[in-house]
């Protein structure tokens, strides 16, 4: 047991560590240590001494200063460093914070790598509080970081700006844009003025890190970039950004300063290949002490397994009523038999990328709650779609998806532990063998995919001559089948939604070649499920390969969503056993129609009414399965944290028309808030978890 004299030993030990470190120009180094000091000043309810401020202070981690015991100098720094970030009073930044504020605010464009427990959300926030910009972009990886970005944004900026997160949204005087890159695009044209674009996470610019979506993120950078004052790109753990044309004109500053320690545990050193010793060090963990735990298990098969080794050996807690609520509201709501109705009720909780957006906000805010979920078992989508307090983090498997993890994604796994004011230590236990470190120079490649949505003139600055040359090929193709003028309207009006240049042109030429087999399209526009089939057909083998389940499977599963509305979940997943189609079928299906098939809907129609010059406009159903047969507003309440089957209720009470064509989003969220969480409580048959539900939604949409 430690008595005070060994209190002051240790501290003074390290101190004189940490000291030296610094003598020696060790500063990272230091700074990791002196976090460990802090954590034992925690554990052990100590005051800081002067000397441990003024490491501090040299360190440049200013906010973990402690006032009560700094003398003057100390106290200068610490109100020196104090920026306005929209909360109720400004918060002191640490001094590589200060550093890229400065430069943002000095007008700067500027790619920037920190790491995950950097803090640079402040950045941000506290640049729009200071320069206060007409339009502001923030482009996001994901609609899961579209949500938590904008309630962060909303809280604090919501009385001035507009935030916009979805498509066809009027502008305001002032707006700030929060998106993925696909429905950036379909802002270019709209926005005449741009202050600054920022990007998140934007080596997924790179074909080696999203192979899939890094064609869509140029093109934004580019239209986008083109149009904005200022450029600030951010991510994590990039040691060298090699020359590229899309950031040649921002300086590159690489930070490595940490405000957490990240302690590893190499538990695969002992485990081997042993599988049930692996199960059963991961339950050992989680019994040693209850603490938040975000477990990474790499493919969703191990989401499974993992989901059953918890089921098996993990206690329920049955005095909880919080999550014995929600795994009820689950089962009511979606389906009895699903895991996560179990792993809800053993504190543990799933995230992906394909759950319905509502479903992966509660869980966080769960997380988030002390007596809520504990644990939280994940793909890649944790480290680029949410941003949570972990004290642990747990490396199931050495994969992701059916690739090895590369050492980027692993230390941005890894860096999930720890929280600022939190957790100063993040514990990894790493389970399966890592990759081989390595330094990640960043290289941008000029996707070919794109080309033909560029022009050979205005992008010449960062076109060579043969991709020039290739430009004035596809120029000259889809002028001859579309027409010259219309070709470059639609070019300007940024009109198709594919970042795959070949693929407008093949679909082109499909229906210049075969006109008659494109008559049909005219079926869709008839609420008459049955008579779909040979259009969907049609249209899905337009991209061979891209929707995660046999043709057949698809067709059935679009013509059954069509009543998505009409139906609960728990009853369309009746109508679709014979297909074989699950619970997790079901959000994966239904995420791939609102968007590839929704997004290769909206180019076919764009085509077929210039090459086919036909009546026919497919409009009402691209809307439609852009919106998964939902009322709109409902499908936009449900990234904005409320459930489609409460927005059901709330309708059915007529307390508000959400069938409403004419209501947009910001009026329904408007509505809300004048109605008041109260009244709809009192008026609306609402179980107890849709009363919580609705708590969490409307503490996202209220003004401050």
């Amino acid at each position: 047991m430690y008595t005070e004299h060994n209190h002051n030993d240790v501290v003074f030990e390290s101190c004189h560590q940490i000291n030296e470190l610094l003598v020696n120009n060790d500063e990272n180094e230091a700074r990791q240590e002196l976090i460990k000091l802090l954590d034992f000043h925690k554990q052990n309810e100590l005051d800081y001494s002067s000397l441990v401020n003024h490491l501090i202070r040299q360190t440049g981690l200013y906010p973990y200063l402690q006032i009560e015991q700094a003398n003057w100098g100390e106290r200068y720094v610490y109100e020196l460093f104090k920026a306005d970030v929209g909360f109720d009073e400004p918060i002191t930044l640490h001094r590589e914070q200060s550093l890229l504020l400065k430069k943002l605010v000095e007008g700067k464009n500027i790619a920037v790598s920190a790491p995950t427990s950097f803090g640079k959300s402040f950045v941000i926030d506290a640049f729009i509080k200071i320069k206060k910009p007409k339009n502001v972009v923030i482009i996001v990886p994901t609609i899961a970081l579209t949500d938590e970005t904008r309630r962060r944004i909303h809280k604090k900026f919501a009385h001035e700006y507009k935030i916009i997160t979805t498509a066809d949204v009027e502008l305001s005087e002032k707006n700030i844009f929060i998106f993925p890159q696909e429905r950036a695009i379909s802002y270019v044209r709209l926005i005449e003025e741009l202050d600054i674009l920022i990007v998140d996470e934007f080596y997924k610019a790179s074909r080696s890190f999203d192979k899939e979506r890094s064609p869509s993120l140029i093109k934004a950078m580019i239209k986008l970039g083109e149009k904005a004052k200022q450029k600030y790109y951010l991510a994590p753990n990039i040691s060298e950004l090699e020359d590229n044309p899309f950031t040649k004109d921002m300086e590159f500053i690489c930070l490595n300063f940490n405000t957490v320690y990240l302690q590893k545990h190499e538990l695969y050193k002992e485990i081997g290949s042993d599988t049930k010793l692996k199960g059963d060090v991961l339950i050992d963990i989680l019994n040693q002490k209850p603490t938040k735990t975000l477990i990474y298990a790499g493919t969703y098969s191990n989401i499974d397994a993992i989901s059953t080794l918890f089921i098996s050996k993990y206690k329920e807690l049955n005095d909880n009523t919080l999550l014995n609520e929600f795994s009820s509201w689950l089962g009511k709501n979606y389906d009895y038999n699903w895991n996560l109705t179990e792993l809800i009720k053993r504190q543990t909780g799933i995230h992906n990328g394909q759950l319905h957006r509502s479903l992966s906000q509660i869980q966080v805010k769960l997380f988030e709650e002390p007596d809520g979920l504990q644990n939280i078992v994940s793909t890649s989508s944790i480290i680029e779609g949410v941003n949570t307090s972990a004290e642990n983090v747990i490396i199931w498997m050495n994969k992701n998806g059916k690739s090895k993890l590369n050492d980027f994604t692993y230390k941005n796994i890894i860096g999930r532990g720890g929280r600022m004011f939190r957790y100063f230590v993040g514990n990894i236990f790493i389970l399966d063998a890592p990759p081989p470190q390595e330094q990640t120079q960043l290289d941008i490649p000029f996707p070919e995919e794109i080309l033909g949505d560029l022009d050979e003139v205005r992008h010449s600055d960062i076109l060579t001559k043969e991709q020039v040359a290739k430009i004035k090929y596809y120029q000259d193709e889809m002028s001859e089948l579309l027409g010259e003028s219309v070709f470059r309207q639609l070019k300007e009006e940024s009109a198709f939604q594919s970042s795959n240049a070949e693929l407008v042109k093949s679909i082109a030429i499909d229906m210049s070649r075969d006109p008659e087999a494109w008559k049909g399209l005219v079926f869709l526009n008839n609420f008459k499920p049955e008579q779909w089939d040979y259009c969907l057909y049609k249209i899905i083998n337009l991209q061979p390969g891209n929707w995660d389940s046999k043709y057949s499977t698809f067709v059935e599963f679009v013509k059954n969503l069509s009543g998505n509305w009409s139906k609960s979940i728990p009853e369309l997943l009746k109508d679709l056993e014979k297909f074989d189609v699950g619970i997790n079928d079901f959000f994966k299906l239904e995420r791939n129609i609102t968007f590839k098939f929704a997004s290769l809907l909206k180019d076919v129609n764009t085509l077929q009414k210039r090459i086919l010059k036909s009546n026919i406009d497919i409009s009402k159903f691209i809307q439609l399965t852009s919106y998964a047969f939902l009322p709109p507003v409902v499908f936009q309440l449900e990234e904005y944290g409320l459930p489609r089957m409460i927005s059901k209720k709330i309708h059915l009470a007529k307390i508000i028309n959400l069938t409403n064509r004419d209501l947009t989003i910001h009026n329904a969220i408007n509505l809300f808030n004048e109605i008041g969480v109260d009244n709809i409580k009192k008026n609306v048959e609402l179980d107890w978890f849709d009363k919580y539900i609705l708590d969490y939604f409307f503490d996202g949409i209220k003004m401050q």
